[in-house]
């Protein structure tokens, strides 16, 4: 978490951010949006309670005052209201008023039956805006094997070995950037650093075996940097690999397969090898679900949709599929 965004917060809310991070595991990425939810609805209630003069730009507006008497003060009509403000004046998507939503029932639980700050939680009957679910986004087989083939360059070692990771492993990018040689286990499997600190051990394939060992032929060892010395994937600044590094890589292997400007991404690629699995390698959903790392079954069971979809298609396909029975014909008979 920011060091800024603690100085900002008022107690009750630094309390809260520090727990999550601390108690629940959450990410700093999650503790950043906590907070900025928090602020945004915050800021609004203290507009709206004309805590602040009106002509104060909503940005601007401070909310180091709020306490526990403002906080006491919130209805779930307040909540709502927020949401709605947040659709029709912030102009925000159904998948970001969830998000919102979320927080502010994670923030007043944690308010009543964490610290006991106040009696009654009104954000306990809060509902969230219905997000159209929608199929994850991914390269076909043919796509994929296109992608790694156009793979090449001073760095096509290690370039390879990331996009291999990627589309046999389904790992993250904060996961793959942030692997160390360390983290190469001698039976076969490697260490992963997920969301809120969770390891989970996955298995290499040979393609990932063999990918790994190429690249680390020519790992660059000599002036890595001293904090970096253990990093898997060294930048050409002798670094451990930025986020941002992978991404443009990735990108420009796009480009060059000719799938820029469709909307691919490092992320599309940990679907792409969800999807693959499941579709090619009929992996059971559950250990899918420990491949990835996802928290519960739901969040994994997205891919079984595509499968849905292409076996209504194939039963569409058969060539009966529009045969109807004739209509019945009038009776002629007269008893």
């Amino acid at each position: 978490m920011k060091h800024d965004i603690l100085l900002s917060s008022p107690t009750i809310i630094r309390d809260f951010l520090t727990y999550s991070e601390t108690i629940r595991g959450k990410s700093s990425k999650s503790v950043e949006e906590y907070y900025l939810d928090l602020q945004t609805f915050f800021r609004y209630l203290l507009s709206i309670r004309g805590k602040v003069p009106k002509d104060t730009d909503f940005e601007n507006i401070d909310i180091s005052t709020v306490d526990k008497e403002l906080i006491s003060s919130v209805t779930i009509s307040d909540l709502y209201a927020f949401i709605v403000y947040c659709k029709n004046e912030r102009g925000n998507n159904a998948a970001t008023r969830a998000r919102k939503t979320s927080t502010l029932r994670i923030f007043f639980k944690y308010l009543t039956s964490q610290i006991h700050l106040i009696e009654v939680n009104p954000a306990e009957l809060l509902e969230a805006p219905k997000v159209k679910s929608a199929l994850p986004h991914h390269l076909t087989l043919e796509e994929s094997l296109e992608l790694l083939s156009s793979v090449e360059g001073p760095n096509k070692e290690r370039d390879f070995c990331i996009l291999t990771l990627f589309l046999n492993c389904g790992m993250r990018l904060s996961e793959l950037c942030g692997l160390n040689l360390s983290d190469i286990r001698p039976d076969g499997t490697i260490r992963l650093l997920g969301k809120g600190n969770k390891e989970r051990i996955v298995y290499l394939n040979d393609a990932c075996t063999s990918a790994i060992t190429s690249y680390l032929a020519v790992r660059p060892n000599e002036g890595v940097k001293y904090e970096d010395k253990n990093a898997l994937f060294i930048s050409r600044n002798k670094r451990r690999i930025s986020n941002k590094t992978v991404q443009h890589l990735v990108q420009t292997y796009l480009e060059k397969a000719g799938l820029g400007g469709q909307g691919f991404s490092t992320h599309k690629l940990r679907h792409t090898a969800a999807t693959l699995m499941y579709q090619h390698g009929n992996v059971d959903i559950r250990v899918l679900k420990d491949i990835l790392g996802h928290a519960n079954l739901g969040t994994t069971q997205i891919y079984t949709h595509i499968s849905d979809k292409q076996i209504k298609q194939a039963i569409d396909s058969n060539p009966l599929s529009s045969v109807k029975a004739k209509p019945k014909s009038k009776s002629t008979d007269n008893d």
